[in-house]
């Protein structure tokens, strides 16, 4: 039996539900299977296409969701307005996958845009809206923030480049960030081992604000909620031989177990690294960043 539009909005917006649910528990991202084996409502529905970079579920009359990779096939790309151009399906333009991906577009009907960072790692962006196509270039145009989409239609009036960027950087970029971080350490905080995903951050070594700041692997640190604020506020430092320092007035405190065991007992420590050396922290963003805590 066909669903009515009402009882599409509502499945959606229950799928988004629960996929954020999940991908907090993970760390950000899930995984093939994962998506593959969603289940809503007691039953199976499936969030990706195993042999297509799009899914048109027979309950939907639009497109759920679409996966942009790193490493193509497809010459995605997001332009410097913030908007991902996702390449048409092969064949032809107009029927197709085109389709419900198409009556996405002319409802405004969020969708998912999972990024692919690496092998069977998926970071969903939601709700991501498809707000126009190029039929020459055989692109579809998605907005991953209604601010975006908005100032897309306004021809970019009422919003400026530097602020898209803020919001590309945060929709996008900070989570596939995160995602790889994570998975490198393996889903363990590299100060005390902790090793609940869903309280962990990816930290920058040299700040995202600065030039030097890369969104790469070596630039970050898998940390618990309590020691990336920690480390953010200079009340931690770790050394570019990979030993982690309190601060000498924080080591001298008096206050309760959270402070003794979870700060105070972490100086002198080895800092866990990912199995991979080429993931491990730069030595230079490291050396760079002791500096701006031993000062």
């Amino acid at each position: 039996m066909a669903l009515t539009s009402q009882e599409q909005a509502r499945l959606r917006l229950e799928i988004f539900a629960e996929l954020e649910l999940l991908v907090d528990s993970r760390g950000g991202f899930a995984t093939y299977r994962e998506l593959l084996d969603f289940e809503i409502e007691g039953r199976q529905l499936k969030l990706i296409d195993a042999n297509r970079g799009i899914r048109n579920p027979v309950e939907f009359d639009s497109t759920l969701s679409i996966v942009s990779s790193y490493d193509g096939p497809y010459d995605d790309h997001i332009g410097p307005d913030g908007i991902l151009r996702y390449a048409f399906r092969k064949g032809d333009p107009i029927g197709g996958d085109n389709r419900k991906l198409r009556v996405a577009m002319n409802s405004r009907t969020p969708i998912i845009l999972f990024e692919k960072p690496m092998p069977s790692i998926y970071v969903p962006i939601m709700p991501a809206f498809v707000i126009a196509e190029d039929l020459d270039s055989r692109f579809f145009l998605i907005a991953t923030d209604e601010a975006v989409w908005r100032a897309y239609e306004s021809g970019g009036a009422n919003i400026d480049k530097r602020y898209v960027s803020q919001i590309v950087k945060r929709r996008v970029h900070q989570p596939v960030f995160r995602a790889r971080v994570i998975i490198a350490y393996d889903r363990t905080c590299a100060v005390c081992r902790l090793a609940h995903a869903e309280l962990l951050d990816a930290a920058h070594i040299i700040a995202d604000s600065d030039a030097a700041g890369a969104a790469h692997v070596t630039n970050g640190l898998a940390l618990c909620k309590i020691h990336h604020a920690a480390y953010d506020r200079n009340l931690i430092g770790i050394s570019p031989d990979y030993i982690v320092e309190v601060d000498k007035d924080l080591l001298l405190e008096v206050d309760g177990p959270m402070l003794k065991y979870g700060i105070q007992a972490m100086h002198g420590t080895k800092l866990t690294l990912p199995v991979r050396r080429a993931d491990w922290p730069s030595r230079d963003s490291l050396d760079a960043r002791y500096a701006s805590f031993r000062s």
